[in-house]
């Protein structure tokens, strides 16, 4: 099948979170994302997440469940050494896009910044990713996505517990990165498109976290005024029944606020909805009420009375849900050792799920990718660092 990307080729030099994620919404549209994988990068990985203790067989085994270096190319190649800018280069000369998540300077310093590859390709859109951006006070800051969620409110925001903001569990401002990164890369390509000329695009994980605070700066002129942290409204919560099992319900609209409280027994909280100053009592309530029945008894009844509501379902129990395997947002992919792994599919599908190419070990396509590299035009004359 072909992708909606088909012909944008993108050379990724990204390791962490935010970059391989937006160049895996890019590979599974149709892009050609050829990674960069320094044989250094790839031992401090093994490091941080312990796969330098696994064997051979293992640790085949986990790149085949990686499904962010999925339909990606991979070249094996030590970027600091002499040879392999001259390498680089040469594919920038027929790319589109360059994506990077080096701290400021650091591939500038080794003649491959924006640059250099603009030297040999105008056209060509260059985007780094970085926690605090290539300008700023916090340029040269270290950290990882709780740091630029701390930086931007967010994390000011997270948790019930008034006393101690909560980290959320899962990677917020490093997925928000990535899906912006690879929106402005295409809003980028397409205005190379019209003009001839490529830009340098600073993305920052702390600017891109900001997003997640827009609805509290659009209906507070003062955010100091927003309600604290585990103030939230009593026409929406998480409650806990009598097995264990947690749901949510978020009938805030009036409508469904009057059908909610009729079916949990208590109409007289239909007239309270907005009064802040009974939330608490309401709360408690409906905490006490839900404790009563098991979860299945409950997503019944709500399920009967047309209410808002969902089980809070643990990741095994998602990806498991028919819901998402017959849309396609949860797949199985077949490994090179033969073996099915169970993976996302793209978020968003365009045309149906698109042909997926697992993810190859590091450097599986370097001989192609050098073949590749030595078509390319060479590089402007009189052009240094």
């Amino acid at each position: 099948m072909t992708g909606a990307l088909d012909g944008l080729r993108v050379i990724d030099f990204s390791r962490l979170l935010p970059g391989p994620y937006c160049t895996w919404l890019l590979a599974d549209q149709g892009a050609e994302v050829i990674r960069v994988e320094n044989p250094r990068e790839i031992a401090k990985q093994e490091k941080v997440f312990g796969w330098d203790k696994l064997d051979p067989d293992a640790k085949a085994a986990q790149r085949a469940r990686d499904m962010l270096a999925r339909n990606k190319k991979s070249i094996l190649l030590d970027i600091g050494a002499e040879s392999a800018r001259d390498i680089l280069l040469g594919l920038a000369g027929d790319a589109d896009v360059i994506v990077e998540d080096y701290r400021p300077g650091v591939l500038a310093g080794l003649g491959l910044g924006h640059a250099d590859f603009a030297a040999v390709n105008p056209a060509i859109v260059t985007a780094s990713l970085t926690l605090c951006g290539q300008t700023g006070p916090y340029r040269d800051k270290p950290g990882h996505d709780p740091v630029a969620l701390a930086l931007s409110g967010v994390l000011s925001r997270t948790g019930e517990d008034p006393d101690a903001p909560g980290l959320p569990g899962v990677p917020n401002a490093d997925i928000t990165t990535g899906s912006h990164a690879a929106f402005a890369i295409l809003a980028a390509v397409r205005q190379a498109e019209r003009t001839g000329q490529g830009t340098h695009l600073d993305i920052a994980m702390a600017d891109c976290s900001m997003a997640l605070i827009a609805n509290l700066l659009s209906r507070y002129e003062n955010p100091e005024d927003a309600p604290p942290r585990g103030s939230r409204r009593a026409d929406l919560g998480l409650w806990r029944c009598a097995d264990g099992k947690w749901l949510v319900t978020t009938d805030m609209e009036p409508r469904y606020w009057a059908i909610f409280c009729e079916t949990v027994g208590r109409p007289d909280f239909i007239p309270l909805q907005l009064d802040r100053a009974r939330w608490p009592e309401i709360r408690t309530t409906l905490a006490a009420i839900f404790a009563e029945k098991a979860q299945a008894e409950w997503l019944a009844i709500l399920g009967a009375a047309g209410t808002q509501f969902a089980p809070v379902q643990t990741v095994a129990e998602a990806i498991a849900d028919p819901h998402f395997t017959g849309r396609g947002t949860v797949i199985e992919v077949t490994g090179p050792d033969g073996k099915t792994r169970t993976q996302l599919g793209p978020p968003v599908r365009i045309n149906g799920v698109p042909d997926i190419r697992p993810a190859v070990p590091p450097g599986h396509d370097t001989q192609d990718i050098l073949n590749l590299a030595r078509l390319r035009p060479p590089r402007a004359a009189g052009h240094g660092n």
